[in-house]
């Protein structure tokens, strides 16, 4: 079981422009701005999450949970906090830069993707959250847009991000709190029962439905329909869309969008199934039809995220900046950007809000889905 890691202390700053030299606002939100900066000591590229200390008047303890749980973890496909800088009526979260652009995005661009794709994406999000539940840390809000790639690199390896639902569970304590995107949280979150780390394994199985056909495994327009199918766990393996798809990737994702919590498989038990540990995710190429439904179910205009990854690769091609391989013992040259070597920071950066009501299920335009067009 992993140690919990020492994070970064506050440090006071005249003018954060003093150690950090501005480029691209790459977002804004309802109460933070994210930035492309460079560190004019090492010419490091970070993403900067600012923050009107004004604006978190009465939403502190938001700000700080998500900087609490941030200071505990580090793990390579997990974005993780570098520094925190108090300076005038700001903070400023400095964030190691993902520069890999969205997954839906990665998976349109390919002209091939298989089953064994998806099952590589799906074990690392399974051996990162693995290692979240293992501190005692539950992300909540485990979503497509919260996946990241790291670098414009073919084999980049993907990035959890955004850790402003997270919770870290108390012993003796339950969680109740209703939170979450509608489409990917669990029955019991909407059922208002006390939940657990289960809810993040009912959503990756979401995530793995939709990495498989291109589209969500429940869809209506009406709330209150939508959150009736999730109540019940109805949903459907629809024919053609998965008709080439394994029966070994169905029972996968039956494990983990498995109605009864108690009975609906870990990360633990999810990392043994033959379809991420053994050989049964297939090869057959499926990108026309999946890349389709992305194009048709997620359009660029539905993703509501404050920190726009695609800025960033736009930003990184324009300045010709190089990102080097991936790997551990390297070092970096100017404008690289490097995957850290055992015992740093993770690379990341925050993505959305983290100032958000906990209470609320976060409202969005729903995709649509083969279902509801007849």
């Amino acid at each position: 079981m992993p140690g919990a890691v020492e994070g970064p202390r506050w440090k006071q700053a005249e003018d954060i422009r003093d150690i950090y030299d501005f480029r691209d606002v790459l977002g804004t939100g309802a109460f933070s701005e994210v930035i492309l900066a460079e560190d004019k000591r090492t010419q490091k590229l970070v993403a900067i999450k600012c923050i009107a200390k004004k604006a978190l008047e009465g939403k502190e303890g938001s700000m700080e949970n998500e900087i609490a749980v941030l200071h505990k973890i580090k793990h390579p496909n997990i974005v993780a906090l570098d520094d925190i800088y108090e300076s005038g009526g700001h903070l400023y979260l400095i964030m190691q830069l993902v520069s890999g652009g969205e997954l839906f995005d990665r998976i349109v661009e390919k002209g091939f993707y298989t089953e064994r794709d998806a099952s590589c994406l799906i074990f690392q999000v399974l051996d990162a959250v693995k290692y979240l539940h293992d501190l005692g840390i539950v992300h909540r809000d485990l979503k497509p847009e919260n996946l990241l790639y790291y670098s414009l690199d073919e084999d980049s390896k993907i990035m959890i991000s955004d850790f402003g639902l997270s919770k870290m569970e108390d012993p003796g304590s339950v969680l109740s709190t209703a939170c979450g995107t509608p489409g990917y949280v669990a029955p019991e979150v909407l059922a208002q029962k006390p939940y657990s780390k289960a809810v993040d394994c009912w959503s990756i199985g979401v995530i793995a439905y939709i990495l498989l056909c291109g589209y969500p495994p429940f869809y209506d327009e009406n709330d209150a329909k939508l959150f009736e199918q999730i109540l019940k766990a109805e949903y459907e393996f629809d024919s053609p869309y998965w008709d080439d798809i394994s029966d070994s990737a169905k029972d996968f994702i039956r494990h983990l969008m498995e109605k009864d919590p108690e009975k609906r498989f870990t990360c633990e038990q999810a990392l043994q199934h033959p379809w991420i540990a053994g050989d049964t995710a297939l090869d057959k190429n499926i990108h026309q039809s999946v890349s389709e439904q992305i194009k048709k179910n997620f359009a660029k205009s539905k993703w509501k995220q404050a920190f726009n990854a695609t800025a960033v690769v736009r930003h990184m091609r324009k300045l010709q900046l190089g990102t080097s391989q991936e790997g551990q013992g390297q070092t970096a040259s100017h404008g690289e950007l490097l995957t850290p070597a055992a015992g740093g920071p993770a690379a990341g950066c925050c993505c959305r809000d983290c100032c958000v009501e906990p209470g609320v299920l976060f409202p969005g335009t729903p995709p649509t889905s083969p279902r509801s067009m007849g």
